[in-house]
């Protein structure tokens, strides 16, 4: 299951970080260039281990990326301000409330790739 969602994922990171530097608000996220960089980046990445790495590395960049993207939106809704509970990790990364909530779909669909995936 680790290969499938990493294959999956990756071609979903690898178009959102492209189209976000055409259309920055897609899904209402706020996509800057520095974090369609980190898509397309954390895309090819996951493609890697979907097509051409181990079954166990995928599991454990399933687990790694899913425990990463559900502490951004546990953070971001922790310590995000104002109606969108804007949370600015950086000059260049801006996370909203459209973004902690699609953080925390992708770390859980991350987890379970990881968890639900047999050792080999």
């Amino acid at each position: 299951m680790a290969k499938t969602v990493c294959k999956i994922l990756g071609v979903v990171f690898l178009l959102i970080g492209v189209c976000g530097f055409v259309a920055p608000t897609l899904l209402g996220a706020h996509l800057m260039p520095l974090h369609n960089i980190i898509h397309i980046l954390s895309g090819a990445v996951a493609l890697y281990f979907g097509f051409a790495g181990t079954l166990s590395g995928a599991k454990v960049f399933c687990l790694v990326f899913g425990v990463v993207y559900l502490g951004l939106a546990v953070m971001g809704l922790a310590f995000g301000t104002g109606p969108d509970r804007m949370w600015m990790l950086t000059q260049a990364l801006h996370f909203g409330n459209a973004d902690h909530f699609i953080h925390g779909i992708l770390g859980l669909v991350f987890l379970a790739g990881g968890l639900f995936t047999k050792n080999v």
